[in-house]
């Protein structure tokens, strides 16, 4: 593109996003365009929808990210930088995002970053906790001539400690955690950790049952074991991570090693059994009591308050608190009830985003909600509602009622999952049991109610009231394609990479799964080379290596991107080895990645395939599955005749 075109492109997004004096800080990544503004209210977000050649929008981490692509990023951020706008880069931008925060969004996001990791272990043990209940079901062993009297004693043992473990050591992965966020060292939060459930302290749940008796320090100060205790671990943990951090910075450098450990824990454990840990145990009691106080108001209405409002509360972000709640939950009753709650009012956005795409006309907004469904049946809600359902508001809200409706079928149905963190169709592996039934119907429920709100209240020309006036431009195409000979091309894309092939849409990242960026595969690596998947041309290398784009000699746009918010580590475990401009030949290197230090480092090393120019083409199929070896056949590309493209311009005015 031109200087004047991206400078045109520029002055679009100054406008639309309320200024250069409402931006505060401005960035740019592999594909988008990040800005962080003072306020949101001087944006206006459907001038933004509008901005030409992006691709779509959303906020998020207190930043509008603007979808250009790779290379017209690039130009587009060099555009508006000319404009006089700050700029900073994307880690810093990150950063000053948050100071606009205030401090309860800081709060909320400071709690995600401590539960976020260790979610994935207590997603294995719902999971273990859901086969061990399909494995012990009476039918299943009536079946095999057992009992559950005749269930062999290792085989009970065993799976108590695939479902006990995290939980009986629910303290030392929060702690643990808490010390990485909070600046500590995670060591000495392991070991303040165990120290909360050392087998020398009566265990929580004896006492709970009334089978022993606390110790009682001071005559006063009850003390037992904090055994699957969530918010006394958190505490104790920002507090020994900053004790820490304090005793570090004022103790001479020679005798540190010793002195800073020794007070830490001395502190730290002192803090955790007689202060912290018995005051915000009664804290997190309250919590779980209003909580399933909530869950279990009579005739469903707590199902129904909590499915209508939990995806309301997706969109401030404040979602990931809900971590505590059911942690709580699993850890103090081995049930949550939350999430086939949950699960129905995600399947109702999916819903509403596939009444939109069925009945909008925009091809555009059809590439976004079709995947989008997609995405949020398999549990990723942003892409459809940042996406499309809350584009056009009442989508949003239908689905918000259709949640509500599942979650009331939920609370009388008094259904309750092993586990969390997986909903809808991944959901069921957490109801193994005779409620997989019931957890199906609620989700269909859910899905159906706004799936049928949103396809009876738009009416066939809902969305597009300026549809008549592109007659004229699309007649103009329709003699454009007359003229021009009917030409069919295909062309094969190879892996970069060897690995395991993922679907796209199940990748973390909501841009790269809901498609907005264009149709392609994901790929978790096994190697470290990457190579060229074509004979092109490097359009785009970044000095970071964590993004590669190459134009095909025969069209296609191809972006490969290593791992995800991987521009973070600035070039940290990458090396590239080619330059913009060159030429590159089909299975040359690129450059080489270290995938499993990036995933070392806590970010997700998936390597994402994209054809950008997706609309290009009649189809993009990707070809290839299970495991693939660099050099493979990947993504098969189809170039439509231009009768199918004149065919799909009139199908804009039906």
């Amino acid at each position: 593109m031109s200087s004047k075109e991206n400078k045109k492109i520029a002055e679009e997004v100054i406008a639309a996003i309320g200024g250069k004096e409402n931006i505060v800080s401005l960035a740019h990544c592999a594909t988008r365009l990040r800005i962080v503004v003072k306020d949101r209210k001087k944006v206006n977000e459907k001038a933004l929808d509008k901005i030409d050649k992006a691709k779509g929008y959303f906020f998020t981490a207190g930043q509008y990210q603007i979808i250009f692509g790779t290379g017209l990023v690039n130009d587009v951020y060099e555009a508006v930088k000319e404009e006089g706008v700050s700029t900073t880069s994307k880690d810093d931008l990150n950063d000053v995002a948050a100071k606009q925060s205030g401090w309860f969004q800081r709060s909320i996001r400071m709690f995600a970053d401590v539960f976020v990791p260790i979610i994935p272990a207590l997603v294995a043990t719902g999971l273990f906790m859901g086969l061990q209940g399909l494995l012990t079901q009476p039918a299943l062993l009536k079946m095999m001539g057992m009992s559950a009297k005749s269930i062999p004693v290792q085989f009970t043992t065993y799976f108590n400690i695939l479902t006990g473990t995290a939980f009986s050591f629910l303290p030392v992965l929060i702690c643990w955690s808490a010390f990485r966020v909070f600046g500590g060292s995670p060591i000495l939060g392991i070991l303040l950790g165990l120290m909360l459930v050392n087998p020398a302290l009566p265990s929580a749940w004896d006492v709970a049952q009334g089978k022993v008796a606390p110790l009682m320090f001071f005559g006063f100060i009850p003390v037992a074991g904090y055994q699957a205790s969530v918010l006394p671990a958190f505490i104790l943990g920002f507090i020994g991570a900053k004790t820490e951090k304090w005793i570090h910075k004022h103790v001479i450098s020679s005798l540190d090693l010793i002195v800073t450990p020794f007070a830490t824990l001395l502190v730290g454990s002192i803090l955790g059994l007689l202060c912290v840990g018995p005051i915000f145990r009664i804290v997190e009691q309250g919590i779980l009591h209003a909580a399933e106080w909530i869950v279990q108001l009579p005739f469903g209405l707590g199902g129904l308050i909590w499915g209508a409002v939990c995806q309301m509360i997706v969109v401030t972000g404040l979602h990931h608190a809900l971590n505590l709640v059911e942690i709580q939950l699993l850890a103090n009753t081995h049930w949550n009830p939350v999430n086939p709650i949950g699960s129905a009012a995600i399947a109702a956005q999916a819903g509403a985003a596939l009444a939109v795409a069925l009945r909008i006309h925009s091809n555009k907004m059809k590439q976004i909600a079709y995947p989008s469904t997609i995405s949020a049946l398999l549990g990723i809600t942003e892409p459809a509602i940042y996406g499309v359902n809350i584009k056009y508001i009442k989508p949003f809200l239908f689905g918000c009622i259709g949640g509500g409706i599942g979650g009331f079928l939920s609370s009388i149905l008094n259904l309750k999952a092993t586990g969390m963190s997986i909903t809808v169709i991944p959901g069921i592996l957490l109801f193994l049991n005779q409620q997989l039934p019931l957890y199906i119907l609620v989700c269909v429920v859910g899905f159906g109610v706004a799936f049928g709100l949103t396809y009876v209240y738009y009416g066939k020309h809902a969305f597009d009231s300026n549809k008549n006036s592109k007659k004229e431009d699309i007649e103009k195409k329709q003699n454009t394609f007359k003229q021009e000979p009917s030409h069919v091309s295909d062309e094969v894309i190879d892996a970069p990479v060897s690995g395991k092939i993922e679907a796209l849409n199940l990748v973390s990242d909501k841009a790269f799964a809901s498609g907005m960026m264009g149709k392609g595969i994901a790929i978790e690596p096994s190697s470290n080379n990457i190579v060229s998947p074509v004979n092109g041309t490097i359009t785009v290398a970044y000095p970071t290596g964590h993004a590669y784009g190459i134009k095909s000699d025969d069209g296609a746009e191809i972006l490969i991107h290593l791992g995800i918010d991987t521009v973070n580590l600035k070039g940290k475990g990458f090396n590239t080895v080619v330059k913009q401009g060159q030429k590159i030949n089909k299975g040359e290197l690129l450059g080489t990645y270290d995938y499993q230090e990036i995933g070392k480092e806590g970010y997700d090393n998936i390597v994402i395939v994209l054809i950008t120019n997706s609309k290009d083409y009649a189809e993009v199929d990707p070809i290839a599955s299970g495991n693939v070896q660099a050099q493979q056949k990947l993504i098969a590309l189809t170039e439509p005749t231009m009768s199918e493209q004149a065919k799909g311009t009139v199908n804009e005015l039906n």
